[in-house]
């Protein structure tokens, strides 16, 4: 599957907000979009004019699109499958996307970004239910109890970066966190008070819906 190779900050700058793609850079003064909140490229300073509706929608879209990682095609299937599910098209997709493997392993701290997130978990350090599980978009499911191998070379690495943002963030009340096993439980689905309220899933709802 291919995937976005160029620069991480240049993404947060075209969406005007920290997309918090790079980790700890993001957190400090070096982050590029500190020092340059315009778009990219040779006309950004001169990009003041209004977006239209679609232009809202299209951003969006975009946004959420970079914020989890993932291309066109795999966003939009998630979109359908949230269609067809019962209750709110918008609050399903971002419950779909919240339960990528990947995605826990960041919420849970067990890496800095998502992008080393899914890293970790293509690299086969991290077990499902005692199954090894290499695969980013994998799911989890309610009673899943997720965990970091023994044996992982990153073992040390990922224990320290989670006693350090244990104590600096609100873990969602989704899943609990077993520190010192480094062990993630699912508790339960996604609660709508722990979904990002920085994405507009209005703006994606009526994007694909035209």
């Amino acid at each position: 599957m291919g995937k976005y190779l160029g620069p991480k900050c240049r993404l947060c700058r075209r969406e005007g907000t920290k997309l918090f793609l790079k980790g700890e850079v993001c957190y400090t003064s070096k982050c590029p979009l500190v020092k340059r909140k315009y778009p990219p490229g040779i006309h950004g300073l001169k990009r003041t004019g209004r977006l239209s509706e679609y232009g809202l929608q299209l951003r969006e879209k975009q946004k959420a699109k970079r914020i989890y990682g993932i291309l066109e095609k795999q966003f939009k299937n998630y979109f359908k499958k949230a269609y067809r599910q019962k209750g709110f098209t918008g609050e399903n997709l971002l419950k779909l996307l919240e339960k990528r493997l990947d995605n826990v392993i960041y919420r849970a701290g067990f890496a800095s970004s998502r992008s080393m997130a899914r890293q970790i978990v293509n690299h086969g350090h991290i077990l499902v239910n005692n199954h090894k599980v290499n695969i980013p978009s994998y799911q989890v499911k309610i009673n899943d109890v997720i965990k970091v191998k023994k044996t992982s070379r990153l073992f040390s690495q990922i224990k320290e970066r989670v006693q350090a943002k244990i104590k600096q963030i609100e873990l969602p009340s989704w899943f609990s966190v077993d520190e010192k096993n480094l062990e993630i439980k699912i508790l339960s689905e996604p609660k709508a008070e722990d979904l990002p309220k920085d994405i507009d899933v209005r703006l994606i709802v009526e994007f694909y819906s035209k």
